[in-house]
């Protein structure tokens, strides 16, 4: 269960440094960020927060997520600069071949679809705003570890791959990712 979050988004990858914190116990919300021109704005609100809220805890979820499971469903809340609680579609598209010191072992792919719901839900696909998918890896086992994700950090940002330098990819899963 999620207690506290504190996220800073600062540096040349971000267009508008940011600094979010998220009190889960209280629902209290703060956000502060740079505007276009420069200046430093803040919004603090109390959020309703469902039992579910995951923020800054994915990777870390989807390594306990139960073998069986085809899909779950997780909320996390973000700052628009306002804040939004959205839901995370996350399902499982299969496994994939990968080397652990040379031996073969098999990497559980989910597939993470931000779903906006009501209106902006209907509205951002056709207004070419829907956030895009990122698929995530995670090494099955009795250890499960994150090793992948593949996937935008931020609105509007780029999309990133971040991996382990352990295991290696063959190069069809590499390929796979890189074309998405």
């Amino acid at each position: 269960q999620l207690l506290k979050y504190h996220l800073i988004q600062k540096g040349p990858a971000f267009k508008h440094p940011s600094e979010t914190w998220l009190n889960a116990s209280t629902g209290q919300f703060t956000v502060r960020y740079q505007e276009d021109d420069g200046k430093e704005k803040n919004i603090s609100e109390r959020v309703q927060l469902p039992a579910d809220v995951a923020n800054g805890m994915v990777t870390t979820l989807l390594k306990n997520v139960p073998a069986n499971a085809e899909q779950i469903s997780l909320s996390v809340v973000v700052a628009t600069p306002k804040p939004r609680t959205v839901k995370l579609a996350i399902t499982f598209q299969g496994e994939d071949p990968v080397l652990v010191g040379g031996s073969s072992r098999k990497a559980r792919h989910y597939l993470v679809k931000v779903e906006l719901g009501g209106v902006a839900g209907v509205v951002a696909p056709l207004l070419k705003k829907q956030p895009p998918d990122t698929d995530v890896w995670i090494l099955a086992g009795d250890y499960p570890v994150f090793v992948r994700s593949v996937g935008v950090l931020y609105e509007g940002g780029p999309i990133w791959t971040i991996e382990q330098t352990s295991p290696a990819w063959p190069e069809k899963s590499s390929e796979k990712s890189a074309t998405k």
